[in-house]
């Protein structure tokens, strides 16, 4: 990574730690987890992945949720979130190719969105980021999630079988799929224990 690129890096993650909230489920703690998973997928493509775009990509992913721009475009955050970025790079000097391709990446990461990732890097930043909604961490964001909307158990349960178990087939990278597979276990037990102690949902 030249001296450039660093510096942008360095100045990106100092924004980003400084407008989000330090809420988990979506905050800058969701943000250095979903960066240090996709740095850890591209690795296995070293020579192949661009890893500043990469880790620009994951930094900015979420930069705009909940925000008026997020609000302005009908709550799709990472469209919001792919023209903040693109805009900041750009401003930072940035070359303009590699903020289109960290645009790119962000804008295609969320899967709800229905668009499809087309590069290497946005591929891995998607699968990243389904990561952190499994395992021990998923089912922690889940519940801290559900409490703020006011959802019981009942409705958690029902989001865990609609869209969190779904997870591991909607992955890109064979090393995300891997990972997803081992923590999708862990919420499968977790689920059987809780409907044990329930008594059922």
């Amino acid at each position: 990574m030249g001296a450039l690129a660093a510096d942008v890096v360095r100045v990106v993650e100092e924004v980003v730690k400084g407008v989000m909230s330090p809420d988990p489920v979506h905050g800058y703690p969701h943000v250095i987890r979903v960066r240090d998973l996709a740095l850890r997928i591209g690795r296995a493509y070293a020579g192949r992945v661009d890893a500043e775009v990469l880790e620009l990509a994951a930094l900015l992913h979420d930069v705009s949720r909940g925000s008026f721009s997020d609000g302005l475009l009908g709550g799709d955050h990472a469209l919001a979130s792919a023209r903040v970025a693109e805009a900041l790079l750009k401003a930072l000097g940035y070359p303009e190719p590699k903020a289109e391709a960290v645009a790119h990446a962000i804008l295609t990461h969320s899967y709800s969105s229905g668009r499809v990732p087309e590069t290497l890097e946005a591929r891995i930043l998607s699968d990243a980021d389904k990561l952190d909604a499994l395992g021990a961490i998923g089912v922690a964001r889940v519940f801290m999630y559900s409490g703020a909307l006011g959802r019981g158990l009942r409705e958690s349960v029902e989001h865990f079988r609609k869209k969190i178990l779904r997870l591991p087939e909607l992955m890109w990278t064979p090393e995300g799929r891997e990972e997803a597979l081992r923590r999708v276990e862990f919420v499968r037990s977790f689920l059987k224990e809780l409907e044990a102690e329930v008594g059922g949902f």
